[in-house]
């Protein structure tokens, strides 16, 4: 069976998660990796399709996870099986530095139509979502010839060295691993649910201090760029307040600081629409897109206003593989498939179902003594429950692994995030059938019940 041949969408267990085949490769891992490259749910995967992942005992998952939005159009999708393939048989490297090749410039053409903003555009690709934050700081800083970048609360941008001075979270990600790139600032994030003065004045009032601390800690005139995730995707799926984004955008407009959207969880129709951004009409200067942007082949992009982009010396941009060959014959599958599988109206279909459906749980477990849901939000599908203890706000992550945990153990693969380890996260395939969907959602309450 090849592996583009469609898995029966449903899911089997055949034995306990893991079963003894994933134990034994556990094994070898545990014994030939670093110890730092963790693991979720080791559970080795043999073939995937769909919205499920097939392991090497026979089990079949549910995927709540898409490799972390990766495999939005769903793993082994038709399209990206047949231009990778088709690129593979011609040729897999040349450097697009020495000799490029047709894919590369087509998907910059395609990505110069698809982000926000019908100004004249320029894109360079790269390899991972942290290399493209760096190069979109590296142009900031060539065009504005300033230094400072600000980046904001909770925020996640990569685990490279600056990258993780650029990321909020401490452990795991930056514990040990300083010291890091200079002249990074962090400022306040809208955060309705736990903004202390209550989600009604959130948007205004983190603006503000935002905008105040820069002016007062760093000087506009010294920042090169403002870095945000219009929807924050490791500190736990925090949506800003709404007018919190278009007053920073404002701001750095004015002051002639250069606007990054990463939209690297965020994009690729996950929120039910192309880029998280087009929810509140901001036209980024920059966008830095990866993950769903190739089917699950690697490849990243910094796609921007032709002026900025162009700012960087010749010879400035590049890397050996960026926008491999293979990578890109992905990426134009993956975007053919979001286009004519109209990817964006299944992100808010079940966007519906997900949030219909864990609000309604949240109102059963009101009057739990052991866990409450704080807050369900999301857009799309990229949807998230955060759990705290009963009669407060007081995050709750010791429930939250307890809660992963049991689904795992009932072949349902969930995330948890946030920068207290309280979020559960849900990212499902956007190509996942209701079926599998709804019955995913029946593990999460069934694992709530047993907690």
């Amino acid at each position: 069976m090849s592996a583009a041949t469609p898995l029966p969408q449903e899911r089997r267990l055949v034995t306990a998660i893991p079963g003894p085949k994933s134990q034994e490769l556990q094994a070898r891992k545990l014994g030939a990796v670093a110890a730092g490259v963790g693991t979720t749910l080791p559970v080795y995967v043999s073939r995937a399709n769909g919205g499920v992942l097939e392991d090497v005992d026979g089990n079949s998952l549910i995927d709540f996870g898409s490799g972390i939005a990766v495999t939005s159009v769903g793993n082994s999708a038709e399209a990206v099986v047949a231009r990778a393939t088709e690129q593979l048989a011609a040729f897999t490297h040349t450097c697009f530095m020495v000799t490029p090749y047709e894919g590369y410039v087509a998907v910059a053409e395609q990505l110069n139509e698809l982000t926000p903003g019908d100004h004249e555009k320029r894109t360079a690709l790269f390899n991972s979502g942290a290399e493209a934050v760096e190069n979109a700081v590296k142009i900031a800083r060539s065009y504005t010839k300033r230094t400072a970048v600000v980046v904001f609360d909770h925020g996640y941008h990569g685990r490279t060295n600056l990258t993780m001075g650029l990321t909020a979270k401490n452990v795991p990600y930056k514990q040990g691993f300083g010291p890091f790139a200079p002249e990074i600032y962090r400022v306040p994030v809208a955060y309705p649910y736990r903004w202390l003065t209550g989600a009604e004045n959130c948007a205004a009032e983190a603006a503000a201090q935002a905008i105040d601390i820069i002016n007062k800690q760093i000087g506009a005139d010294n920042v090169a760029a403002i870095i945000i995730e219009p929807i924050q995707g490791e500190g736990g799926f925090i949506e800003p307040a709404k007018g919190f984004l278009p007053a920073i955008v404002e701001y750095a407009k004015a002051n002639g600081i250069v606007f990054v959207a990463d939209e690297i969880q965020t994009g690729f129709c996950r929120t039910g629409q192309w880029f998280a951004c087009d929810d509140e009409g901001i036209v980024p200067d920059l966008i830095t897109t990866a993950k769903g942007i190739a089917g699950g082949l690697p490849l990243a992009a910094v796609t921007g206003r032709a002026e900025i982009m162009d700012s960087a010396p010749g010879g400035g941009l590049g890397g050996t593989y960026g926008g491999n060959p293979v990578a890109c014959a992905g990426a134009l599958g993956a975007i053919e498939t979001m286009k004519s599988q109209d990817l964006n109206g299944k992100a808010q279909r079940i966007g519906e179902i997900m949030l219909g459906r864990l609000k309604a749980l949240q109102e059963k477990l009101a009057g739990s003594d052991t866990v409450n849901i704080g807050e369900v939000r999301g857009r799309g599908a990229m949807v998230a429950v955060e759990l705290v203890k009963p009669g407060g706000k007081e995050p709750n992550p010791e429930v939250t692994a307890a809660v992963a945990k049991a689904c795992h153990a009932e072949g349902l693969v969930v995330l948890t995030a946030g920068t207290y380890g309280n979020v559960l996260r849900f990212l499902p395939p956007l190509v996942m059938p209701e079926h599998l969907l709804n019955e995913g959602l029946d593990i999460i309450e069934g694992a709530f019940s047993r907690v």
